[in-house]
């Protein structure tokens, strides 16, 4: 059984992210992790957790100052033979494995960054590319 969402409380909290004027959002680059107000989704879609629906991403390709395709991260997810096209996993964290989700990617407004949490570095980048390419037909 899957744990109890609080849509409302997701609401209020996408409700203020909405309110955000120009000079409240941040400057952001490809390449960059931030954490990101996910929200409470709907089925396997990926969500934010924590009190701020705070949920790893990684700036994928910028779009314009406005707007991202962003990749999901995770840590704790077991990869096996079935499932592994649809990750890949690199380090930004000493010592900690990430994994991104490439079958999560999506278009993200800025409003949702919150802090910048780290950097993938240039070669992973290319590989993480080359690995989401692969998939498209």
């Amino acid at each position: 059984m899957t744990p109890e969402k609080n849509y409302k409380k997701w609401h209020k909290i996408k409700e203020t992210i909405n309110q955000k004027t120009k000079g409240d959002v941040v400057f952001f680059h490809e390449r960059e992790i931030w954490y990101c107000h996910l929200g409470a989704n709907v089925g396997f879609e990926q969500d934010g957790k924590g009190q701020d629906f705070f949920r790893p991403i990684l700036i994928f390709k910028k779009f314009n100052n406005s707007s991202f395709l962003g990749i999901p991260l995770t840590k704790s997810k077991i990869l096996n033979k079935k499932n592994d096209r649809f990750y890949y996993a690199f380090s930004f964290i000493p010592n900690i494995t990430s994994l991104a989700i490439l079958s999560q990617i999506r278009m993200i407004d800025v409003k949702r960054l919150a802090r910048q949490i780290g950097t993938i570095t240039e070669q992973d980048f290319k590989s993480l590319t080359k690995k989401f390419k692969d998939l498209l037909p």
